[in-house]
């Protein structure tokens, strides 16, 4: 019999929730922005590669009049930076957000595939997983390495290596956050699976992120492998939480390492 005092999944669920709220809806979430303008309760942040983001802790209680104008504001300050050709704002589905999808959607930002929020404890994702016989983990820093793992992930969500731009993205974040981990998985001198840990400076938290696998190696142990390796790496840095924004695809994967889903984010995309 379970005892009479364990505390209840949801409640659980609301600790750590409350944890991400307080400690990564901050200057924290955007370590690599170039500019932050304070717009109300929203952070405008401007990324290199004319990328505009839009974020908050929360919305300050706003009616649905007032987020509506908030939406033109925000538009309007990326739109007067010529340099920005799209614009990512992040919504969550626990806000208290009333008419922002109406506003959204009316001022040409359109909705893309939501995302579940999910954060554990680092120490319950330790865990030896068996590998499959030829597969061995490591960390990668070379550019080559990184390379490799970058055109790995292009192919795997359909993306052409050689246009993308997201291995050159992910070496010049590697230049100013030193911190940031390049996991692989390998066989047969392959990069097979893939992913970051992102340790926040100044919170609790570590983020899993980039996670990508070559089709014919799912569901092998793999990604959950190094899923326990970036959670032991957390750990000796310190870090007590990770934190992941997950596809429904991973989102199993990672609750049976032992993250939980606190919420949903749905991105928002305005192109020029």
């Amino acid at each position: 019999m379970a005892a009479v005092n364990a505390p209840s999944a949801d409640l659980d669920a609301a600790r750590l929730l409350a944890a991400y709220d307080d400690q990564l809806r901050t200057d924290a979430e955007t370590p690599s922005a170039l500019a932050v303008t304070r717009l109300g309760p929203l952070r405008l942040v401007t990324f290199s590669g004319g990328r505009g983001f839009v974020t908050y802790q929360d919305l300050g209680g706003a009616d649905a009049a007032t987020i509506r104008g908030f939406v033109a504001s925000a538009l309007a300050h990326f739109r007067d930076d010529a340099q920005i050709t799209r614009v990512e704002w992040k919504t969550r589905g626990h806000d208290v957000a009333p008419g922002l999808h109406e506003a959204l959607v009316d001022h040409g930002f359109v909705p893309e595939e939501p995302e579940s929020i999910m954060i554990g404890e680092a120490g319950a994702l330790v865990a030896d997983v068996p590998l499959p016989d030829g597969v061995t983990l490591r960390r990668v820093t070379a550019e080559a390495d990184v390379r490799a793992m970058s055109a790995m992930a292009d192919e795997v969500f359909g993306d052409d290596p050689a246009t993308s731009g997201h291995a050159d993205a992910i070496l010049r974040r590697q230049e100013r956050d030193p911190e940031m981990e390049l996991w692989v998985a390998e066989a047969d001198e392959q990069v097979i699976s893939a992913g970051r840990l992102e340790p926040v400076p100044g919170t609790e938290f570590a983020g899993l992120w980039g996670g990508s696998t070559r089709p014919e190696w799912r569901r092998r142990g793999v990604y959950r492998a190094l899923t326990a390796a970036r959670a032991r790496s957390a750990l000796a840095r310190g870090k007590t939480y990770l934190q992941s924004d997950s596809t429904e695809f991973s989102r199993p994967i990672l609750e049976r390492s032992g993250l939980i889903k606190v919420s949903t984010t749905t991105p928002y995309e305005w192109r020029r």
